[in-house]
C-alpha cells in the first residue's frame, strides 16, 4: 500500500532536531504537532516543565501501543544522505524507526484500522524515566501489546540480555608520592579490582550466552605527586541472570579492595513475543521493554543495526527503513487478528 508520508524526509527532519537526553523538548513538540496534524488524539505526558512523553491515539481502543524513545546519546550531528543510507545522530537509534512507525500508522488508518496508539518517551539512554513514568500513567489503557522500536536489523527479538549499572568508590590514604609506604593509593586498589572484575565469570545462559562487563568510566586522584585518597569507576554489565546475583558477586570482589558500591540500578533479561511466521533473534543491548509491562506483552523490532548506534557515523539503510513500514503494518494486522 502506498503512503503519503515521505519516511526518508521525515527521518531527516527528526534527526535535524537535537534531542540528547534531558534536552528532548524540541523534538517532543515536533512529534506532538505532527501527530496532531495527522489527526491523532494527542496528549503530553509531562515529567517536568521541559520534558514530556508524546501519546497519540488513532481513535479506537488502543489494543497495541507502538513505542520508541526520542532522546539520543551525544554529540548531536545533522543528517545527510547518499544513495543507500541516511546518516546523523539518531538515524537508527531511533529517529529512522519512528519515521517508519508513523508511515505504517498512516497505512493502517487508511485500511480503517484504529486500535493502536503511539507512545514516544524521553530518557531511554540513561535511566528510562520516560518509560517508567508512562508505565504508571498509562497503566489503565487496556492495551494488549507494546511494540518497542530499537535497531534489531529488521528481525524480531525473542530475548534480550538484562543490564546492571554500578558506580564503585574506593578509599585510600593520601600522602606524599615520594614516600608511597606512608599512603595507600585508591587508584591502585581500583585498578586491581577492575582486573579482577574483568577476569571473573559472570554467568551464562543457554539462550542469551554469557554475561559481559564494561568498565567505561574511571576517576580519581588530585595530582601526580599526591597518593590518591579516593577513586571511582562506572561499569555496566549485560546480564543473563537476576541483577541481585551480579550485585552480590561484584560486592564480594570490590570489598576486598576497599571498594563500595555507591550507585546501582538494573533489570533482568527480557523475553518478547514474536509474531507467527516471523524470524527472530537474541540481542545483548538493553531497552525500555522492562519498564512498560503495564502496557501489554512486549515485542521488540526495528530497522538498522545497534552496531551503528552511538557511533561517529550513525546511519540507517533507506531500503531497510522503507521495508520496516511494511513490517510494522503487517505486525499490527496480525496482532489484531485482522485480514490483510
Amino acid at each position: 500500500m502506498a503512503t503519503l508520508i515521505d519516511a526518508i524526509a521525515l527521518a531527516r527532519q527528526l534527526i535535524d532536531i537535537p534531542s540528547t537526553t534531558d534536552d528532548e523538548l524540541a523534538v517532543a513538540n515536533f512529534l506532538f504537532e505532527e501527530l496532531t496534524r495527522q489527526g491523532y488524539a494527542c496528549r503530553k505526558h509531562a515529567l517536568s516543565e521541559t520534558r514530556f512523553n508524546v501519546y497519540g491515539s488513532a481513535g479506537g481502543r488502543p489494543r497495541i501501543v507502538i513505542n520508541s524513545h526520542i532522546d539520543t546519546v551525544p554529540p548531536w550531528f545533522a543528517s545527510r544522505e547518499d544513495d543507500q543510507h541516511v546518516y546523523g545522530r539518531g538515524a537508527c537509534d531511533t529517529k529512522g524507526i519512528i519515521a517508519a512507525m508513523l508511515a505504517a500508522g498512516e497505512r493502517l488508518r487508511a485500511r480503517g484500522i484504529d486500535e493502536f496508539a503511539f507512545l514516544f518517551v524521553v530518557g531511554e539512554e540513561t535511566d528510562s524515566i520516560g518509560a517508567k513514568e508512562a508505565n504508571i500513567f498509562f497503566a489503565d489503557l487496556g492495551s494488549e501489546f507494546v511494540v518497542v522500536g530499537e535497531p534489531t536489523e529488521s528481525t524480531f527479538a525473542r530475548a534480550s540480555k538484562g543490564a546492571f549499572t554500578a558506580i564503585v568508590r574506593f578509599d585510600g590514604i593520601a600522602g606524599h608520592s615520594a614516600y608511597p609506604e606512608r599512603g595507600d593509593s585508591a587508584i591502585n586498589r581500583m585498578v586491581a579490582a577492575i582486573a579482577e572484575i574483568n577476569a571473573a565469570d559472570w554467568g551464562s545462559h543457554e539462550v542469551l550466552g554469557k554475561s559481559t562487563v564494561n568498565v567505561g568510566v574511571v576517576r580519581g586522584g588530585e595530582k601526580p605527586n599526591i597518593i590518591a585518597a579516593r577513586a571511582e569507576c562506572e561499569m555496566i554489565f549485560r546480564i543473563v541472570c537476576e541483577p541481585r546475583e551480579i550485585r552480590e558477586q561484584l560486592a564480594r570482589i570490590v570489598e576486598k579492595h576497599r571498594g563500595t558500591i555507591v550507585v546501582e540500578r538494573g533489570n533482568p533479561p527480557q523475553f518478547m513475543v514474536v509474531p507467527d511466521g516471523e524470524e527472530s533473534t537474541v540481542v545483548a543491548f538493553n531497552t525500555d521493554v522492562p519498564w512498560l509491562k503495564n502496557l501489554g506483552r512486549p515485542l521488540l523490532f526495528g530497522p538498522g543495526s545497534i552496531l551503528d548506534a552511538h557511533g561517529v557515523d550513525e546511519k540507517i539503510s533507506k531500503k531497510e527503513l522503507l521495508a520496516a513500514i511494511d513490517t510494522y503494518e503487517r505486525m499490527v494486522i496480525k496482532l489484531l487478528g485482522k485480514q490483510p
